[in-house]
């Protein structure tokens, strides 16, 4: 983020940077932290803050409360339930641009999840580079039991994690999974106790953040890519993107450290 930029005030997340780490928290606790219009218009500008900060390398993702989100705000939806296509489209507008700029960031996003996650909730999860669930956790979808079809890019992100068959299993039966559960079809990465949550997550990402942050980005970029590119493609995708990321200060030093015996010091450029 340049000096002259003022970031524009959110109110149902917050952010804050703390050496190159973005630490960015749903923070409505009380609500369950719930998708919203509210969430959806601050999810939107966070992400773009995030774009826009200099000198970032890795991005924590966490709720605070007992839950990390309920998902859609049923309360909002009843009222105006007869109409709620207009008001789909206006919050998808904002989330969906949201989503599509933090899961693109060139630096590793990681996740903390405790208590509930729920639709949405859990497309947000699913889409981030590591997840480090709390063991009594639990991760659903609800959204075929209420008549709905899924959004927040579920439909890519838990066929990434999980396979297309598991994916869709999941939707289809409004299936609840427990944290040993969700690791063991890929949802999520690690299963740690829940008073260590919080801190084996930050660790991760303070480790992430210390790493070299421009071949982690590329190693996304090559990723995000793969499924819808060909053999040919990405192989030499590959090869042009090794080569130039191996002239990079922190690969020289990668080297270096292996060949000195020592711990590498990367700067992310």
């Amino acid at each position: 983020m340049t000096p002259q930029q003022t970031p524009s005030p959110t109110t149902a997340i917050t952010r804050d940077i703390q050496d190159g780490l973005a630490i960015v928290t749903l923070a409505e606790a009380a609500r369950g932290n719930p998708f919203d219009g509210t969430f959806c218009h601050d999810f939107k500008l966070v992400a773009a803050q995030l774009c826009d900060t200099q000198g970032l390398r890795a991005v924590l993702l966490k709720a605070a409360g007992t839950n990390f989100s309920v998902g859609g705000d049923l309360k909002s939806f009843y009222p105006v339930r007869e109409n709620l296509g207009p008001l789909v489209r206006q919050w998808t507008a904002n989330l969906h641009m949201g989503l599509q700029r933090l899961l693109r960031l060139p630096v590793p996003v990681v996740c903390a999840v405790q208590g509930f996650a729920m639709g949405g909730g859990v497309a947000l999860l699913a889409g981030c580079d590591l997840v480090v669930a709390g063991s009594s956790s639990k991760l659903g979808s609800a959204f075929a039991q209420l008549g709905f079809t899924c959004d927040s890019g579920s439909s890519a992100v838990l066929t990434a994690r999980m396979g297309t068959a598991r994916a869709r299993r999941f939707m289809l039966m409004t299936e609840m999974l427990t944290a040993a559960e969700a690791q063991a079809c890929g949802l999520v990465d690690q299963v740690v106790a829940d008073d260590k949550l919080q801190d084996e997550a930050l660790a991760l990402a303070r480790r992430l953040a210390n790493g070299p942050t421009v071949a982690y980005g590329e190693i996304k970029r090559l990723f995000l890519k793969a499924p819808t590119t060909s053999l040919e493609t990405i192989l030499e995708d590959e090869a042009l993107t090794l080569a130039r990321v191996s002239a990079t200060a922190d690969a020289q030093e990668g080297i270096a450290a292996m060949i000195e015996r020592r711990k590498p010091q990367f700067k992310g450029r």
